[in-house]
């Protein structure tokens, strides 16, 4: 079983506002509310494309109980853990103004939730798949995913992370097996500007020195590249030339390569299939139906360069 693990999930009211301006009454052109969150995302884009998979993670209050209704009404398994108190956060995109939002902070996690979160992941075992994603609340500790990590190390339990910063950088000693941060992210990290595929390589080989199995690097118009377990590099231009909605391509491309990598366990495959599902739902006013990832994968063109 596939479990996604989203310990911040939110409501993402989508809008568009023609002509927006500061400082005065602006009114939507089109409005969207959805479930949101990055292991959300990843569970909703793989029951699109025919894999079940069970969400796990912290809700709470009237946002909560719609996360989770949604979810459900999709046809995804939930097993959330319902808060007393506080509200789970709702999160405004403006679609029109790319890459402009305004993010809730989520309710407090107390001990005993988080304890009960991670009674719940030590059922896990061997030929499980579990998805860590996304940023945390700021009342959680901030080694939360290496954490769990350390306490599913012996259990055989096949890990993908994608996180920023520390929350990434800690758990590479635990081997998960794949990573997924996008260039800007990379960079951050080492300090430096990525802009093309070369650029990418011997940053990400270092943090497969570090303990990543795979790595895979988002590069949004740029496509992407993957260092793969049996030492390849391969990378392909992006799918699509207009993006409506970045909003959810990246969770897409972990979607993506979860499904291409059960079924062929090859790994340019799942590379390929990454890189369609993520260009699919940057060309979708959502997230990527399984006919626009078949169409979006005719146009994967895998280039193989070296280290």
């Amino acid at each position: 079983m596939i479990y996604t693990v989203t310990l911040n999930p939110s409501l993402d009211y989508i809008v568009a506002v023609d002509d927006f301006k500061l400082g005065y009454t602006n009114r939507t052109s089109s409005e969207l509310m959805l479930p949101g969150g990055k292991g959300t995302n990843v569970s909703i884009v793989l029951k699109n494309l025919g894999i079940d998979s069970t969400a796990l993670g912290f809700v709470a209050g009237f946002t909560g109980d719609e996360i989770v209704r949604e979810l459900e009404e999709t046809g995804i398994n939930t097993d959330f853990i319902k808060m007393k108190d506080g509200i789970s956060r709702i999160n405004l995109k403006l679609s029109s103004i790319d890459g402009t939002e305004i993010n809730g902070q989520g309710p407090d996690i107390p001990k005993e939730q988080l304890d009960k979160l991670m009674e719940r992941l030590m059922l896990l075992g061997e030929g499980d798949i579990l998805v860590l994603a996304g940023s945390i609340p700021v009342t959680m500790p901030s080694d939360i995913y290496e954490q769990i990590m350390k306490k599913l190390q012996d259990k055989d339990v096949t890990i993908i992370v994608d996180a920023t910063k520390d929350l990434l950088l800690n758990v590479l000693k635990y081997h998960p097996f794949l990573i997924k941060p996008n260039h800007h992210e990379l960079g951050e990290i080492f300090g430096v500007e990525l802009s093309e595929w070369e650029d990418v390589v011997p940053y990400a080989k270092k943090l497969q020195e570090m303990g990543a199995v795979n790595v895979l690097v988002s590069m949004g118009g740029k496509g992407g590249v993957l260092l793969s377990e049996d030492g390849k590099v391969v990378a392909t231009k992006a799918t699509v030339s207009v993006v409506k909605n970045s909003v959810g391509a990246g969770d897409s491309s972990v979607a993506g390569f979860i499904a291409g990598w059960l079924q062929k366990k090859d790994f340019d495959y799942a590379f390929s299939m990454a890189m369609a599902t993520g260009g699919a739902s940057a060309a979708s006013d959502y997230l990527a139906t399984k006919q626009e990832v078949e169409e979006s994968l005719k146009r994967v063109d895998l280039k193989h360069i070296a280290k």
